[in-house]
């Protein structure tokens, strides 16, 4: 435990205006988390100033003093141990940053850091030179559109519809695009012509392959009467079918030696005297034998 309190006669910027004043109202106790040092956790009671804002026209009266480096507005946490927690629900997320943090003996819930996380501001957006458009399934028939920079693969926005007027405006918005990369939408052709003029459409791999794999398909469709034809006479020779290649494997299988020692021994047993049951061709007995198959009856070996 660390106690500390800030220094007075020194003027504080408020931070509804960012006025100096020396003008103290009263003091308070902020209790701040730190990070772990030597493996124990560290907390600071530090006492501040509430000070009067000595603008007139400033809508607080009173403001609370900030230590730069050491406290934030609202945030019983120093900066450095929030930038930790930021950087455990970035890279882990809620319940993996939680199991991180209470190694490095900082005690939070996963729900405490998925809510860091999701404070945190995103970066800055950079026009791509490559941008790739398709749309998603949100929920039944609603649909969305997202936009991706095809070269990091990194998404850009998204949002609900498929609407070539939004498209066109955002593409105004950020210049630079010189490569849209789409499916064979037409409501993106016409958003992407409209906001990026001189950027080159081209398909995408995914929606590349879908379309030949289409083509192929309604080709073989179309010309299924053809394809009778072209197979070879049945006089020709040619190897040998896959079921009997399969059949003569299980035969000699381990399974079908057991299989066949059991249907002998059965047929010893319930045969009459002199007469020898042939083994079955059937594939049936070629497979495992199962729980229900027939076995010598105990003690009449």
């Amino acid at each position: 435990m660390v106690r500390a309190c800030t220094r007075s006669g020194v003027p504080g910027e408020c931070t509804g205006c960012g006025q100096l004043s020396e003008w103290c109202h009263s003091r308070y106790v902020r209790r701040l988390a730190d990070v772990s040092l030597g493996g124990r956790s560290v907390h600071i009671d530090l006492s501040v100033r509430r000070l009067y804002c000595e603008n007139t026209t400033c809508s607080k009266a009173t403001f609370a003093e900030q230590v730069a480096g050491l406290t934030m507005r609202y945030q019983r946490r120093t900066p450095q141990l929030q930038r930790m927690v930021e950087d455990a629900g970035v890279v882990l997320a809620g319940r993996g940053g939680a199991r991180m943090l209470r190694i490095l003996n900082i005690r939070l819930s996963q729900c405490t850091v998925l809510s860091q996380l999701m404070r945190v501001p995103l970066p800055p957006l950079v026009t791509p030179r490559v941008l790739g458009v398709d749309d998603f399934a949100l929920y039944g028939d609603t649909y969305g559109t997202l936009l991706v920079d095809a070269t990091t693969r990194l998404p850009l926005t998204l949002w609900e519809g498929r609407d070539a007027d939004q498209l066109g405006r955002w593409l105004r918005k950020h210049p630079g695009v010189e490569v849209a990369c789409r499916d064979g939408s037409l409501t993106y052709r016409q958003g992407i012509t409209a906001g990026a003029p001189d950027a080159v459409q081209v398909s995408d791999r995914f929606h590349l392959w879908q379309g030949l794999s289409r083509r192929v398909q309604d080709i073989a469709s179309a010309h299924r009467g053809c394809l009778p034809a072209a197979l070879p006479p049945a006089g020709e020779s040619g190897p040998a079918p896959a079921e009997e290649v399969v059949g003569n494997t299980a035969e000699d299988s381990r399974a079908a030696r057991h299989a066949r020692r059991l249907f002998e021994a059965v047929q010893a047993l319930t045969a009459p005297a002199g007469a020898t049951a042939p083994w079955p061709a059937s594939s049936a007995w070629t497979a495992a034998p199962s729980a229900n198959t027939p076995g010598p009856t105990p003690g009449r070996r």
